[in-house]
């Protein structure tokens, strides 16, 4: 089996559902258990840092880890970097088969620093029995030197391992999301995959295809550059892919689409003429003035050094706090010459499916739980576009141009 521990709504495991493949979850939040299964995926709902490892000893193959990362997070107080000594001292006595976890855990200022140890726990004891055969691990980019201990102690135990930072955006998610990966194998080299975008576009050349240009938001949802969010064609949804995504009431009407500047009334035809004996038709009443274009940007969260950008670029890492929702799409005028005409700066949170698509989840991803609880799943989910690029050389089945599926 592949295990995954601290498996979240499922980032992971759609990945591994698209290269034919699943996996078994461990996971504590119940909305993500929902979550989970309703989008069809075995998880056991249980305390990563109590399950025993013993069950999985003799039939694990791989090995997934994403510890939470509220701990280490900047959208957070980031008590895990002040936690880091002892993080790193429950990393060391683990991997020497001593469970000191207790002990540290007591003198931790965020309890949930020690979860990014867990890991080591489960490959400590599988690599008794010479398992598993591979690993990967994501977390925030703060934890690499973390993950670099553990790139030592797993050489030592006979792994190929890499560990570093990469963007999402490099494999196709509207997302300039950076996170700190671990690889490691047992049977191959271990190694990133091969990025398949970047920032401008690169021609094909002699040594093969070039990288596409990162996906931008617009793109993603189905947008145009200036489009102002409303119930539309979204990745997975709508005309090119299935059911509208959107539910109804979690945006303004089609009809409210003229506000953006971008809409225009069907021409009408004037009569020039009419048969003998009767009225001429009235001519139709003139179409309302369109009000001028204004340009839609993402701010991805409340903070001050929030990140905002605009619909032709991919979003910033979407980041989901204690409030319901803390992401919204922010209006500006498209042409300074047209500020004093414009309306007043609106802003409009965005919606769970939005923020599910800007993950690279299908548009009708079964979220479970209410707003907070889902955006809080969506935030803390593995893109599952990245994963499926990390997860395809250990498994032999390597994607297809469109990422999302194998190769013929």
């Amino acid at each position: 089996m592949i295990l995954d521990l601290f498996a979240g709504p499922g980032g992971w495991s759609y990945a591994l559902s698209l290269l034919g493949i699943r996996d078994v979850g461990l996971e504590w939040d119940q909305w993500a258990c929902r979550t989970r299964a309703a989008a069809g995926q075995l998880t056991l709902r249980t305390d990563v840092a109590r399950y025993p490892v013993g069950p999985f000893l003799g039939r694990t193959t791989g090995l997934i880890a994403s510890p939470p990362c509220q701990a280490w997070s900047t959208a957070g107080k980031r008590l895990g970097l002040l936690d880091q000594p002892l993080v790193h001292q429950a990393v060391a006595d683990l991997a020497a088969g001593r469970d000191t976890r207790d002990k540290l855990l007591g003198a931790c200022r965020d309890e949930r620093s020690l979860l990014a140890a867990e890991p080591m726990r489960y490959l400590q004891a599988l690599n008794t029995v010479g398992e598993p055969e591979w690993v990967a691990m994501e977390e925030v980019p703060d934890v690499l030197p973390l993950w670099k201990q553990y790139a030592v102690i797993l050489r030592a135990w006979g792994f190929s391992v890499w560990c570093g930072i990469l963007n999402a955006a490099d494999f196709g998610v509207p997302q300039t999301r950076r996170r700190a990966i671990l690889l490691a194998s047992r049977s191959r080299p271990a190694e990133p995959p091969p990025p398949t975008h970047a920032r401008h576009g690169e021609p094909e050349t002699l040594f093969g295809p070039g990288r596409a240009p990162w996906v931008s938001m617009a793109a993603a949802l189905g947008w145009g550059a200036t489009d102002r969010p409303v119930p539309t064609v979204c990745a997975g949804g709508g005309p090119g892919g299935g059911p509208e995504p959107f539910p109804s009431g979690s945006r303004k009407t089609l009809a409210d689409a003229r506000d953006r500047g971008t809409w225009q009334p069907p021409p009408h035809t004037r009569r020039t003429g009419s048969p003998a004996g009767t009225a001429p038709a009235p001519a139709p009443a003139p179409a309302p003035a369109p009000a001028p274009a204004r340009t839609w940007s993402l701010r991805t969260n409340s903070q001050a050094n929030a990140t905002v950008r605009t619909l032709d670029e991919p979003a910033g890492t979407l980041f989901f706090g204690h409030r319901a929702n803390e992401c919204v799409w922010v209006a500006e005028p498209a042409h300074p010459a047209t500020a004093a005409d414009a309306p007043a700066p609106e802003a409009i949170r965005i919606t769970a499916p939005e923020a599910g698509v800007l993950q690279t989840f299908p548009a009708d991803y079964p979220w479970a739980g209410n707003k907070g609880q889902q955006f809080s799943q969506i935030g803390n989910a593995v893109p599952p576009r990245l994963a499926a690029h990390l997860l395809s050389p250990h498994l032999g089945r390597p994607l297809g141009p469109d990422d999302f599926t194998l190769a013929a």
